[in-house]
């Protein structure tokens, strides 16, 4: 389940990690490496949205946005004060969150 979040501008401010092993894995699994990922975080037209389905230790949330053409769906949480990028890739499902989101026909 999703629960959307008005834009915020704290992600501009923000820095970025993540596990180099989950970032090679999912380079081989999605084709998305996770310093690409980071670009999801500046469209000013992204969405987010807290998944409250994996929320179960720590919050877990989506970042749906333009890159490269795409709408690139990223899966972070913040820890310390840094955005961790989790997974990222370009599925339909998150096409269509951000297209019905900013209403594009």
């Amino acid at each position: 389940m999703l629960k959307y979040m008005k834009n915020s501008h704290t992600y501009m401010k923000t820095s970025f990690e993540w596990d180099e092993k989950k970032n090679s894995e999912n380079v081989e699994k999605h084709g998305v490496d996770f310093e690409t990922a980071q670009y999801a975080f500046i469209d000013p037209m992204r969405i987010v949205a807290e998944d409250t389905s994996h929320s179960k230790k720590e919050k877990r949330y989506y970042v749906f946005g333009k890159v490269k053409g795409g709408v690139l769906t990223v899966r972070f949480t913040y820890r310390a004060n840094r955005i961790r990028i989790i997974g990222a890739g370009y599925w339909r499902k998150g096409k269509k969150i951000y297209e019905k989101q900013n209403q594009v026909q």
